[in-house]
């Protein structure tokens, strides 16, 4: 089994702190975004306060899967500039806090639409957390009919059916239909050497900060590269060695980060470094990656539960076909954000 590894057995590399502090401008304990670190936070909330919506308010909705929490907001009648709203809600601190904002929009294709904003403003193409939210929303206030099964959402990657799972009149969970796996580098997209190949790649090498990594690539909509681990997950310094990874020039679109342990069969632990996000208590597509890689790897069989900081999520693949990710779908509380 090649796994990855790091030269230090425990914490972070030396001069973890100096580094990320560097890089994020702002104190390496803090959970402020690093997109308003650099440019101020709270200049950057109140400035929005005055250019959305007109001066109006927005009501949304606080939603979590597995605890990968979104500002859901009924975006059919709405126009705003929504990565500026994303910035400014997403903020843990001066906002509403959250791993981005979802909107529910009027589809041509499907029964309705999901748009994500990452927290620095950035689109996703795909949210396998978020899909889950949004379909409990739309069905327990009837934007669709209860009777749609499955229920297809247009995404940036394609149209996703999903199969919702009820319990005394409310979704409490959801079985997602993810899409294909794409394994060939250039289309995952990794521009690495020697051009386009049609195999996956499977444990390249890749040194960051001294962390020795061996990455196998997966594209679930959005990309993704994956690391096995022999050490635990949770020592692993994920501040530092995730962002570094997620802009590398190996990947044109930056690309979402997960490290990995192989448990008992049928069971990983993860950690996700999500793009635009940072690391996230659980992530959806990044949980399909994952699954796809184990299966590569001949670590695991069809299905996989994934434990992550925020939960357990299902995901079950066949080496052929699609990828179906099932997990929790929770609804927090209802607020007004004020323009």
């Amino acid at each position: 089994m090649v796994k990855s590894s790091w030269m230090r057995e425990k914490g972070s590399p030396e001069g973890a702190k100096p580094l990320l502090a560097g890089v994020w401008g702002c104190p390496p304990d803090s959970n402020s975004p690093p997109f308003l670190a650099r440019k101020g936070a709270r200049g950057m909330v109140e400035g929005v306060f005055n250019t959305l919506l007109g001066g109006d308010s927005v009501k949304f909705t606080k939603m979590h899967g597995a605890g990968n929490d979104y500002a859901l907001i009924d975006a059919r009648d709405l126009d705003a500039d929504w990565p500026s709203l994303a910035r400014a809600m997403c903020h843990r601190r001066l906002g509403v806090g959250a791993d981005g904002i979802l909107l529910v929009l009027p589809s041509s294709s499907a029964h309705t639409r999901m748009r994500m904003f990452n927290p620095d403003g950035s689109e996703a193409e795909m949210c396998g957390n978020g899909i889950r939210c949004l379909a409990k929303y739309v069905l327990e206030r009837g934007i669709v009919r209860r009777g749609e099964s499955p229920l297809e959402v247009e995404t940036l990657a394609g149209v996703r059916a999903l199969v919702p799972i009820w319990h005394d009149g409310r979704v409490i969970r959801a079985r997602v239909a993810m899409g294909k796996p794409e394994l060939r580098p250039d289309r995952v997209p990794v521009a690495l050497p020697g051009g386009a190949s049609d195999e996956p790649a499977l444990d390249y090498p890749l040194t960051v900060e001294g962390v020795e990594l061996r990455l196998t690539f997966v594209g679930m909509g959005n990309p993704h590269a994956v690391a096995f681990l022999d050490a635990p997950v949770g020592e692993f310094p994920l501040p530092l060695i995730g962002p570094l990874v997620e802009h590398h020039l190996l990947f044109p679109n930056q690309v979402n980060f997960s490290i990995v342990n192989v448990g008992d069969p049928g069971h990983l632990s993860a950690r996700v470094w999500e793009r635009g996000v940072g690391e996230t208590l659980a992530c959806g597509t990044g949980s399909c990656a994952i699954a796809v890689a184990s299966r590569l790897h001949d670590y695991t069989d069809d299905e996989v539960d994934i434990t992550l900081p925020g939960g357990v999520l299902t995901v079950a693949w066949d080496g052929r076909g699609q990828v179906y990710l099932e997990g929790p779908a929770e609804e927090v509380f209802e607020g007004e954000w004020n323009g």
